[in-house]
C-alpha cells in the first residue's frame, strides 16, 4: 500500500514538471546574421542649400517701369532684358551729347587741315608783301649795280638801292619769323584746346549712352527669376532690389559640421544631400565657428533638373573613408538609448533562446548599421519581435 502510494506521488510530480515545461512561452520573431561589410564612414551635418550664382538686381538709375519682360519663376539668358525703364528724356540727351561731339571733331580736322585763325593769316600776308619788296629791291639793286659799272650813275644812286636791297632782306626775314612763330604757338595751342574740348564732348556722348543702358534690367547670368518685387507704372530706385536671380544648374549646400568632425573632412571628398543628390566638397573653411564650434563646408552638387531649391535646409552626408570587413546588423535590431550611439539586442544562441547584449554603433547606411562592440560575425540577432522580449526567453522563426 505504501508503495503504491509513493509511486503516484512520483507519478504527480513528473506531471507538474512537464506541465511548467509546457507553460514556458516560445516567442516568434525575425532574425537575421551579423554580417561582415565595407562600412562607409560618413560625417553627418545640417546644411543649407544656395545657388552657385545669385544677383539681386536694382536700377542703375530713378524712372518709371515702363515694360515688364520676366517674371518671378521664368528661366532668363545671360544678359537677357528683365524690365525697360522710361528713356525718352536719356535719348534726348544722348542726341544732343552726339551733336556736341561732331561739332567738337570737325572743329579739330579744321585747325589740323591748315583753316588758322585770322592773326596767323594777316601774318602771311606781311610775309607775301615782305617777299614782293625784297625781290624789287633785289632787281633795282642788281640794274643799278650794272649801271654802275658802265658809269651811267654815280656811286650814292648804288649805295642807296644796296641799303634798300639789305632793309628789303630784313623785312621778309622778320615777317616769315614771325609766321613761323604765330604759326607754331597758336597753332598748337588751339589744336590742343579743340583736342581737349573734342574728349570732353565723347565723354559726356559715354555717360549719355551709358544712362541710357541702364534703361535696360539685364540679367547678369543665365539663371531663374526666384523673386520679383516691382510691376510697370512702379518707379525703379537704385536702393530697391528688383529681382533676385538664382543659377540653380549646381547648389551648394552649405553644412556646418562639429568641430570634433570636421579633421576627416577633406576638398574632393564625395558628399550626398537629401533625396540622393551627390556632389563633391569644395570648401572647408580655416576656421571655426567660435559660438556653434562648427567649422562650414561647402558641397557642391549638379542640379540640371533644378529638384534641389535655394535656402532649402537639410542634412549633408561626408564620405571621408571606408572600414573594411565591418560588423553590421539591421538597424531594426538595435534598441539605442536616447541620443546615443549605444543600445541592446538581442543575440540568439543555438538552442534558439534570446540572450540580451549591450552594444556600441557607429556608421548607419541603407537600413543598417555597424557594430563596433557587443557581437561576433556570423551570430544571429533578432530583427523583429524583440520588444518585451527578456533574457533566456525561447524563440521561433
Amino acid at each position: 500500500m505504501r508503495t503504491a502510494l509513493f509511486v503516484l506521488i512520483l507519478a504527480l510530480a513528473g506531471c507538474g514538471t512537464q506541465r511548467e515545461e509546457a507553460a514556458k512561452p516560445v516567442v516568434a520573431v525575425k532574425v537575421a546574421r551579423v554580417e561582415k561589410a565595407t562600412v562607409a564612414v560618413v560625417v553627418r551635418a545640417p546644411a543649407t542649400v544656395y545657388p552657385r550664382e545669385q544677383a539681386n538686381i536694382a536700377a542703375r538709375i530713378t524712372a518709371p517701369i515702363r515694360e515688364l519682360r520676366a517674371r518671378m519663376g521664368d528661366d532668363v539668358a545671360a544678359g537677357q532684358v528683365l524690365a525697360v525703364l522710361e528713356s525718352r528724356d536719356l535719348a534726348g540727351q544722348r542726341q544732343e551729347s552726339a551733336a556736341a561731339v561732331t561739332d567738337a571733331r570737325v572743329t579739330l580736322e579744321r585747325l589740323r587741315s591748315g583753316t588758322l585763325p585770322g592773326d596767323v593769316e594777316r601774318a602771311r600776308g606781311q610775309v607775301a608783301t615782305a617777299e614782293a619788296a625784297l625781290g624789287q629791291a633785289q632787281k633795282i639793286y642788281e640794274r643799278r649795280k650794272e649801271l654802275f659799272k658802265e658809269g651811267a650813275i654815280p656811286g650814292r644812286d648804288l649805295l642807296v638801292s644796296e641799303t634798300d636791297f639789305a632793309k628789303a632782306k630784313t623785312d621778309y626775314e622778320v615777317a616769315k619769323k614771325s609766321l613761323d612763330l604765330l604759326q607754331n604757338q597758336s597753332g598748337e595751342r588751339d589744336i590742343k584746346i579743340s583736342q581737349s574740348k573734342l574728349e570732353q564732348a565723347e565723354a559726356r556722348l559715354a555717360t549719355s549712352k551709358a544712362q541710357l543702358d541702364f534703361a535696360e534690367i539685364r540679367s547678369p547670368f543665365a539663371g531663374t527669376v526666384t523673386a520679383q518685387n516691382v510691376y510697370p507704372g512702379d518707379m525703379a530706385k537704385p536702393d530697391a532690389v528688383m529681382f533676385t536671380v538664382m543659377d540653380l544648374s549646381v547648389v551648394v549646400a552649405r553644412a556646418q559640421v562639429p568641430e570634433g568632425e570636421a579633421g576627416a573632412v577633406r576638398l574632393g571628398q564625395r558628399c550626398e544631400y537629401e533625396m540622393g543628390a551627390a556632389g563633391r566638397v569644395t570648401v572647408v573653411s580655416k576656421a571655426v565657428d567660435a559660438a556653434r564650434r562648427t567649422v562650414e563646408v561647402w558641397c557642391e552638387i549638379p542640379n540640371g533638373k533644378r529638384e534641389l531649391r535655394g535656402n532649402v535646409f537639410g542634412n549633408v552626408a561626408i564620405h571621408t573613408g571606408d572600414i573594411p570587413e565591418g560588423l553590421v546588423v539591421p538597424l531594426a535590431a538595435v534598441q539605442f538609448e536616447e541620443g546615443t550611439s549605444k543600445g541592446t539586442l538581442f543575440v540568439v544562441d543555438e538552442k534558439k533562446v534570446a540572450h540580451k547584449r549591450e552594444v556600441e554603433t557607429g556608421q548607419r547606411f541603407e537600413g543598417k548599421v555597424q557594430v563596433r562592440s557587443g557581437v561576433a560575425a556570423g551570430e544571429m540577432v533578432v530583427v523583429e519581435g524583440g520588444y518585451g522580449l527578456a533574457e533566456g526567453m525561447e524563440v521561433r522563426w
